[in-house]
């Protein structure tokens, strides 16, 4: 079994409302790796960082990456961090991997004030500069297809997403 496609991609690439949407589409089923974080967690991302930190968290991504990527057949979100995992981007080259790409200003707008994201809580705007500019070669490092989404609708690039996987990318 394997999803149909991994997308990857910042914070405020719009990889949740994009899977879902492209997953309806599809006609398969959408899965977020970080909603498999909590669900095995039993609280949320930025309780288990403040509890048990990012090295913990960080373990229970790596565990649930792989875990979907064996078991899911339809479209799978990766939290922002999850190319982090050498481990994971291995395991990601067997797979169709699409990069949501978006710029500072676009991500900044889309994520606004949201402490909920614990890599963000002290400066956001500031911090989503430093993980952009860290994750970036790792994201295109996995990725076989790249979508720009910034400044358009989130159905403008499920349609994109769609023919290229429809292409065979």
């Amino acid at each position: 079994m394997k999803p149909v496609v991994v997308l990857v991609g910042p914070p405020g690439a719009g990889k949740t409302t994009v899977g879902r949407q492209l997953a309806l589409e599809l006609r398969v089923t959408f899965r977020d790796s970080d909603q498999d974080i909590v669900a095995a967690a039993g609280k949320p991302i930025n309780e288990v960082f403040i509890d048990d930190g990012e090295v913990h968290f960080r373990a229970l991504e790596r565990a649930a990456v792989e875990r979907a990527l064996r078991e899911h057949d339809g479209v799978l979100s990766l939290g922002g961090g999850a190319v982090l995992s050498e481990q994971t981007r291995t395991l990601l080259k067997d797979h169709v991997v699409a990069l949501l790409e978006v710029d500072l200003g676009n991500a900044a707008s889309r994520v606004g004030m949201n402490r909920d994201r614990p890599v963000l809580a002290l400066n956001p705007r500031a911090q989503l500069k430093l993980l952009l500019d860290q994750r970036m070669p790792l994201y295109r490092e996995v990725a076989r297809i790249t979508v720009d989404t910034n400044g358009r609708s989130a159905q403008a690039v499920v349609e994109e997403l769609r023919d290229a996987l429809a292409s065979g990318a």
